[in-house]
């Protein structure tokens, strides 16, 4: 059996799951792996302690790997929302953003505009399509614009923003901040276009809450004052205290204390299977996933507003039904688990979801439509 082969047969859950943008379901690597890390924590030897911790460095390695940078720039966080916290209280300028934005974005931009008391301003972009795109971008620019932030991947629609166009409209004198958490492990994206990355394992890479990480560029360390610096983010080789020392040149400067070595363990168990699986291989599984999807809503009637274009999307298909409520009941009576939110409802597979899991969507479909 291939390496990819044995990622999809990881997927062991019951049929039905299509909420992998809202959670994945713990792989049975990282459930397996968890334990034994818990076990030698339980042991308290400071040799079983130092073999946990040793999960910190697999995990900045494989990010690193990933992203095709220095592991020395990467940060694990306990949540893809620190990530952005560091990046966003220590700019000044004004900081374009989709008003449409998860909240991740959004609201930790407005925090810190409160909280710069007046050196930071958002500058909210509201295209009608809610999509960031270079044009869109282009009509907020000009010489107080310091940054862009923005999602990689759209929560609501899926639409995959083009980071290289968005990189070459900006220039190199703004930074690029992206939020990779419905993208980075199942889109062989190039991230060098942006200046800092911030993601999640808890989604995509099957890895659970508080597995979350942050790679600051040199460009962006220059540019983003570490104003949340902590414990770990000094520049002191040990404990600081009697000191107050500088924060460390370093990306480690974007840290306020020691990460959790249970969650990097299984940040880095969850990012092994995929780097062994092969990033690439993912995607093109996910997309004819996203496809089969989009082709059962489509033989039923079912409106989708997510992109069509492989190369404009990930893993999440968006459906505008006439009845929203009715079509959110219908899914969860036949089994299927999914984000009903308004007037959408977000359908999202990942690769290894399986057939027994399509036949039920298209069966929903099909009474949903009939019952019209």
């Amino acid at each position: 059996m291939s390496a990819f082969d044995a990622y999809l047969a990881s997927f062991d859950g019951e049929p039905g799951y299509l909420n992998w943008a809202a959670f994945g379901p713990l792989s049975p690597s990282v459930r397996e792996e968890v334990f034994a890390d818990a076990d030698l924590l339980a042991s308290g030897r400071p040799s079983s302690l130092a073999l946990v911790a040793e999960r910190v460095g697999q995990a900045q390695d494989l990010i690193a790997q990933m992203l095709g940078a220095d592991a020395a720039d990467v940060t694990l966080q306990p949540s893809s929302t620190h990530g952005l916290m560091h990046a966003l209280y220590g700019l000044s300028g004004s900081v374009i953003a989709g008003g449409a934005e998860f909240p991740s974005v959004s609201l930790t931009l407005e925090r810190a505009a409160a909280a710069s008391r007046g050196s930071l301003a958002p500058r909210w972009l509201a295209p009608a399509d809610g999509r960031i795109t270079p044009d869109a971008v282009a009509e907020a620019l000009d010489a107080d614009v310091s940054a862009l932030v923005l999602s990689h991947v759209d929560f609501r629609t899926g639409y995959r923003a083009d980071l290289a166009a968005l990189r070459e409209l900006i220039g190199p004198d703004r930074l690029l901040i992206v939020d990779a958490v419905q993208s980075f492990g199942v889109v062989d994206a190039d991230y060098s276009a942006a200046d800092v990355v911030v993601g999640h394992g808890y989604k995509w890479l099957r890895a659970g809450r508080g597995s979350g990480f942050a790679w600051f560029s040199p460009r962006a360390r220059e540019r983003i004052a570490p104003l949340l610096s902590g414990i770990t983010g000094s520049s002191s080789a040990g404990l600081p205290v009697d000191d107050l020392p500088a924060p460390s040149p370093t990306a480690q400067a974007y840290t306020v204390s020691g990460p959790d070595t249970l969650a990097a363990g299984r940040l880095a168990i969850g990012l092994r299977d995929v780097c062994d699986a092969g990033v690439a291989a993912i995607e093109a599984r996910l997309a004819e996933q996203v496809d089969a999807v989009i082709e059962i809503a489509d033989r039923h009637g079912v409106p989708v507003v997510s992109p069509r274009e492989r190369g404009r999307r990930a893993g999440i298909v968006s459906l505008l039904p006439d009845e929203p409520a009715r079509l959110a009941a219908a899914l969860a009576n036949a089994g299927l688990v999914v984000t009903a939110r308004g007037s959408s409802i977000r359908v999202a597979p990942h690769a290894g979801t399986d057939a027994a899991t399509s036949a039920m969507l298209d069966e929903a479909l099909q009474g949903y439509g009939t019952a019209r």
